[in-house]
């Protein structure tokens, strides 16, 4: 296989390359289209939903969450089997029109208001995402050097959460007037769906990693086979694990964010929007800077180093907020950007935000470079679907113990540090259990201090 340009240039030469640029605008347009119809469903369900089957619209929000992250669990390990049987870019092309037909369907549920149509559309939504996610990262390894994998991975994850930045703010803006209806978030989606798939038609063939495999319909058993295989390999399941610990953070702290902003910084829902764009500016730069701390190389130090940021910036977190609380705890209107950015709290908090996701970039990409770059080539896309269901069920862990800690009688800024305890606890056992990572990080200090 090809392989895309010079492993010594920036990692923004990826993006002149058409091995890597037809597949980031792919991925990128994905992950906006699943976030804008997402958020977009969200408020409709919340504020006009009315109610399905006697639910009601905070229910049916928690049951669209549900519904979204549920193919994960039981579709994984098929989608992991079809990418490394049959010819990726063929399958995402596939993916990407069944895409278009279910932003079709969501349409129908949005223009005649029925909540059930868009739950079901959600839901294959899920499908898409799960089916799409094991080709995706499993084609990078055929298509660029060991040395890009890095940059690219780097690339991704910061298009990716910018994705969902954007998604969040244009899905809720195409909904939230009721004078312009709901007809401009149904054209918005559609086109972005076929927008994907005319950049997916661009991405070069990636070969099938194991023509002659064998596939397991049973999907429970197939799961299991992929988690045995991935916990042979210790270097490998380790990475998983930590992999599957990120998203346990991201879910406890983006899950919280809408009443963290209302209950505790009292501020309107802008102010919750700027949460999140400064968590996803910080993991966008992280994930941007690992390729220059890695020196175009593999670095697993930097695994630790930002698993000690993320563990330190969620501790601050919470003292900072109470710091500010007796200052904005008044019967005062709910605060606008430009007031919470003047509180005595306001700007400390979004700087936190900013070196959490900092952090968080730092963290993961090394991850994803890992598992891409020293699984069996024949079996990466079924170890990103192990991955997938472990990262989904570190999400569910997440609501629950959220869930539990609300029903002790904690408080949003308890959950936090229950949050932070646990990261903490998660890199203790990470220092014993992974000593490469430890000795990386031990390897990086000394040469920044030699420097």
């Amino acid at each position: 296989m090809r392989q895309a340009g010079s492993a010594e240039g920036s990692q923004f030469d990826l993006l002149r390359s058409r091995y890597f640029l037809p597949y980031f605008i792919t991925q990128f347009l994905g992950a906006l289209n699943d976030n804008v119809f997402k958020n977009a469903m969200v408020i409709v369900l919340a504020y006009r939903g009315g109610s399905v089957m006697g639910l009601s619209g905070p229910i049916l929000v928690n049951l669209a969450a549900v519904l979204f992250i549920l193919p994960y669990v039981f579709l994984s390990a098929s989608a992991g089997q079809w990418a490394d049987k049959f010819e990726k870019t063929a399958l995402m092309r596939w993916v990407k029109l069944a895409e278009m037909g279910i932003m079709v369907l969501g349409a129908v549920g949005f223009l005649h208001n029925r909540p059930e149509i868009l739950l079901v559309s959600l839901f294959l939504m899920g499908c898409h995402s799960t089916i799409f996610g094991p080709a995706k990262y499993a084609l990078l390894p055929q298509h660029l050097k060991p040395a890009q994998l890095v940059g690219a991975n780097g690339l991704v994850e910061m298009g990716t959460f910018l994705a969902i930045l954007l998604g969040t703010i244009l899905g809720g803006g195409l909904v939230a007037s009721r004078e312009i209806g709901l007809l401009p978030i149904c054209i918005a989606t559609l086109l972005l769906a076929l927008a994907g798939y005319l950049s997916c038609r661009w991405i070069p063939r990636a070969p099938s990693s194991d023509p002659d495999l064998k596939l397991n319909l049973n999907l429970l058993g197939e799961t299991w086979r992929n988690i045995r295989v991935a916990q042979r390999d210790r270097t490998i399941w380790m990475a998983l694990l930590a992999n599957s610990w990120f998203w346990f953070y991201g879910a406890t702290f983006l899950t919280q964010f809408p009443s963290y902003a209302k209950e505790i910084l009292h501020g309107d829902e802008t102010v919750t929007v700027l949460l999140l764009a400064a968590l996803s500016t910080g993991i966008g730069v992280g994930s941007l800077l690992c390729e220059r701390f890695s020196k175009n190389g593999l670095n697993l130090g930097l695994v630790f180093l930002g698993l000690i940021g993320m563990t330190v910036f969620a501790g601050l977190l919470p003292f900072i907020s109470r710091a500010g609380e007796m200052t904005t705890n008044s019967p005062l209107p709910p605060m606008t950007i430009t007031v919470f950015l003047l509180s005595p709290q306001g700007a400390s908090i979004i700087v936190t935000l900013i070196g959490m996701g900092l952090s968080a970039g730092l963290y993961i990409v090394p991850l994803y470079a890992l598992i891409q770059s020293r699984s069996d080539p024949k079996q990466v896309s079924r170890m990103i679907a192990a991955n997938n269901v472990m990262n989904a069920f570190a999400m569910i862990l997440s609501s629950v113990m959220a869930i539990e800690l609300f029903s002790w009688g904690a408080s949003i800024l308890n959950v936090f540090q229950a949050c932070a305890l646990a990261t903490a606890t998660f890199a203790m056992v990470l220092w014993f259990a992974a000593p490469e990572y430890v000795f990386g990080f031990r390897a990086w200090l000394l040469r920044k201090s030699t420097s």
